[in-house]
């Protein structure tokens, strides 16, 4: 790789990591060029060296804070032992997005899915893909505590991903528009009363 080339990518980088914030913030109609021309520092003749327009960047600003958030999860989960205390850990991160979002605007996959629904149909899809890495993490630590007895056997793996990650992201949406965190503080006290009533000693279902 030449120097040159190392530093188009940097650039290139650093612009995402600018323009992410302004559409998880104004989301995608709602941010103009000029917008993301301000956040970048460059000229709108340096943007367009490097992406072809608002959709490219848009996808690839996405693609980067949906990767924040793979990260939030994972650093959330290292070091905790036994599947209950790893979906609490997801749980939790999950819960920071009110008060802590790693992109500025929230949850990038909850904002995409919803302005994109009718809009625009790449955006969604990238939304929907990342939303399904969620479901399968979720899904995956539930097949594994069942796999070693620590879940009962009838916990369902889908089944759980789906009203979890439901019910937080309904939770984030009303501590949004609340200006209210503790519609998703409740939400996390129930949702881990949800799982803990999986366990193999718990009672209940999934």
């Amino acid at each position: 790789m030449t120097a040159r080339t190392a530093k188009g990518q940097r650039t290139r980088r650093r612009i995402v990591e600018r323009a992410a914030p302004v559409f998880n913030t104004r989301g995608y109609a709602g941010s103009s060029m000029s917008d993301l021309v301000r956040a970048s520092g460059l000229k709108k003749g340096g943007l367009y060296n490097h992406f072809s327009g608002k959709e490219e960047l848009a996808l690839e600003a996405f693609d980067h804070a949906a990767a924040l958030m793979r990260e939030r999860f994972g650093s959330a989960m290292e070091g905790r032992d036994g599947t209950l205390d790893r979906l609490f850990a997801v749980v939790d991160a999950f819960g920071s997005l009110v008060e802590d979002p790693p992109v500025a605007g929230g949850c990038p996959v909850l904002n995409t899915a919803v302005e994109s629904d009718d809009a625009n149909p790449v955006l969604k899809e990238r939304a929907r893909e990342a939303m399904e890495v969620w479901l399968r993490l979720i899904g995956c630590l539930v097949k594994e505590g069942v796999a070693s007895g620590e879940l009962q056997p009838d916990a369902d793996p889908r089944r759980t991903a789906s009203v979890v990650v439901a019910a937080l992201e309904g939770a984030l949406m009303l501590s949004k528009l609340h200006d209210d965190p503790a519609h998703m503080r409740r939400t996390i006290d129930h949702v881990k009363e949800h799982l803990g009533s999986l366990t193999a000693a718990g009672g209940g279902g999934a």
